[in-house]
């Protein structure tokens, strides 16, 4: 047994860690340290939504697509949440979408966050 038990974080390069914090903050998660990695020489943040923690680096091999597939979050109402992200202009926003997963199927759509790395909400059905 490896002992896992769950998972700590998602790492996302970015291009600019000002401009990645800000966006993520508009989503609603918290900045819960600022930090710089002296071996990589890399400006670092941690930011967190409930049980996520998100570890972004600044760096110049970033904004390549498919660097993380996407980060799924969880809401309660799609079509409210859907309408809030239209309102506050985070950028491309998908249309919703239905898939036939779990027992009831999911309602879900993604946006693209500032280093080409996919958002995606998700209602369980």
């Amino acid at each position: 047994m490896l002992g896992l038990r769950d998972i700590d974080h998602v790492g996302i390069p970015c291009r600019d860690i000002d401009e990645t914090i800000s966006f993520y903050n508009k989503l609603g998660f918290e900045t819960v340290l600022r930090t710089f990695n002296e071996k990589a020489g890399e400006k670092v943040a941690f930011l967190k939504l409930g049980r996520l923690l998100v570890e972004t680096y600044q760096t110049n091999v970033s904004g390549i697509s498919g660097a993380i597939d996407h980060l799924a979050i969880s809401v309660r109402e799609i079509d409210e949440c859907h309408e809030k992200m239209i309102c506050n202009r985070v950028g491309s926003v998908s249309d919703i979408e239905f898939l036939p997963f779990w027992e009831h199927g999911v309602r879900f759509f993604k946006i693209k966050g500032p280093n080409e790395e996919s958002i995606e909400f998700i209602q369980k059905l």
